[in-house]
């Protein structure tokens, strides 16, 4: 099944700077949620640092025998 496209109208809206707003990031901290805003300069920093990544899905070894 082919995937939506966005019409060409869609793709050119801009917007002036006076109709932005900002985007409020939250993630996980010790099983709870946070703004990433409320962290302080050095938990804002660390944060930035993260990099994401694909853990492999574990085999299943089978007993030799």
């Amino acid at each position: 099944m082919p995937q939506p496209t966005l019409p060409a109208a869609t793709a050119a809206v801009t917007l002036a700077d006076h109709e932005r707003q900002r985007c409020e990031v939250w993630t996980r901290v010790m099983g709870y949620h946070r703004p990433v805003s409320s962290f302080n300069t050095g938990k804002q920093g660390e944060f930035r640092e993260r990099v994401c990544f694909e853990e492999q899905r574990a085999a299943r070894v089978q007993p030799a025998g």
